[in-house]
């Protein structure tokens, strides 16, 4: 694997680690600044947000820009919204940095899996992604817990700097280390908003959301469910929260791998498999031993999707593949956003804490569902058929367009 993918990770770590260490230092942040713990929470939604919105909008911004250098652009804007975050005198100024550092995001990690894809022999472009990605997935296992607990110790502003370094850390290697990448000749706007008119890229994001959806439907709520149903301390929850984390790098490392040699089986095998894994939760969860069990296995099928998925997207968006891989990373963070709500409804209705579990397990089943029927198209529309004169395929009608 080129070194260059190792830059990438460096900043795909960065990247994990702002995102989900404001969890661990809410109540800090919000004493500090004197607001409610629900108000500080919007730090959480306004980073969800500003990935969602940024994804598109950056990688739009970008498009007449060489991919290296819109890397380069995109890691500075994360510096800036964390050192905003780490120096801001108000709350207000700090939820616009988590919002600054958001829009970087979701167009650094879509950028990214094309330069990572395209660094590599066409068998291996699952595994460069998942490399990159592997960064995120660290982020989980030594950002977060790391970064929590300096902002426990030394304060919260100082996790927010030393991020920001990271971020630093990041935009040298993508400097030094990321080839030149050429822009698509003849590629514009157009070609990049036409991917969206095929049907595999549609399915394909539809699968991110609901089979990532399924993944945080559950770990959203894992807080309260390990606590109060299986039995662990409060100070558990963060090493359950690294075993979650070690799982996610796991299945990031096998999905790139199997997913180069056989795509969609891999996604039938983790699909189903995390489905059947988080209905079982609702009896694991009852057991301490089970249930950190259970946070390994959803952890290590949750992100064997990614790979395949972000693959996927890049192969159907071909010829213009950025801002359609650009949106699949906006789409884990609807994903997210949209599983946390239902769980959450699950248990306002009184139906108990491992009641997001079967929400997960129906959205990931949903997305297996999905899974089995863009095969099943994607098969029809390579059957050979009686040939119409004057017609054009569909696959060269999309050759050409693109």
């Amino acid at each position: 694997m080129p070194l260059a993918l190792l830059a990438l990770a460096i900043g795909a770590f960065g990247i994990g680690t702002t995102e989900f260490v404001i969890m661990g230092l809410l109540p800090e942040v919000a004493s500090a600044y004197g607001v409610s713990i629900p108000t500080a929470g919007y730090l959480v939604t306004g980073y969800a947000l500003g990935v969602m919105f940024g994804a598109p909008l950056m990688t739009v911004l970008g498009t007449r820009v060489p991919r290296k250098r819109m890397l380069m652009l995109l890691m500075g804007l994360f510096i800036v919204g964390n050192l905003l975050s780490a120096l801001a005198p108000v709350f207000s100024v700090m939820l616009i940095g988590r919002v600054v550092a958001s829009l970087a995001h979701g167009a650094f990690f879509g950028i990214g899996s094309v330069v990572a894809a395209g660094l590599v022999a066409p068998h291996k472009k699952a595994g460069a992604i998942a490399m990159m990605f592997t960064g995120l997935t660290v982020a989980n296992v030594v950002g977060v817990p790391l970064g929590t607990l300096i902002g426990q110790t030394a304060g919260w502003r100082v996790t927010f700097a030393v991020v920001a370094v990271l971020g630093v850390v990041g935009l040298a290697g993508v400097a030094k280390l990321v080839p030149d990448v050429p822009r698509a000749e003849g590629v514009r706007l157009r070609h990049e908003v036409a991917a969206f008119k095929n049907a595999q890229v549609l399915l394909a994001m539809a699968m991110t959301v609901l089979g990532f959806g399924g993944v945080f439907a559950a770990i959203t709520y894992i807080a309260p469910m390990m606590t109060h149903v299986a039995g662990f301390a409060d100070g558990s929850v963060t090493w359950l929260l690294v075993l979650f984390g070690l799982g996610m790098v796991g299945g990031n490392l096998v999905g790139g791998r199997f997913a180069d040699r056989a795509l969609m089986p891999m996604l039938y095998i983790s699909l189903g498999a995390l489905s059947v894994v988080l209905a079982l939760f609702t009896l694991t969860a009852h057991d301490k031993i089970a249930s950190a069990v259970t946070v390994v296995l959803i952890g290590a099928l949750g992100f064997a999707t990614v790979p395949p998925l972000q693959k996927r997207v890049l192969d159907h968006a071909h010829g213009a593949p950025t801002l359609a891989s650009a949106v699949n990373i906006g789409a884990f963070n609807l994903g997210n956003a949209l599983s946390a709500w239902l769980g959450g409804v699950v248990i306002a209705a009184g139906y108990g804490y491992t009641a997001p579990n079967w929400v997960g397990a129906v959205l990931a089943a949903a997305a297996l569902v999905l899974a089995v029927l863009s095969a099943a198209l994607e098969r029809r529309g390579s059957a050979p058929g009686p040939v119409v004169a004057g017609s054009v395929p569909t696959e060269q009608r999309a050759a050409v367009h693109h």
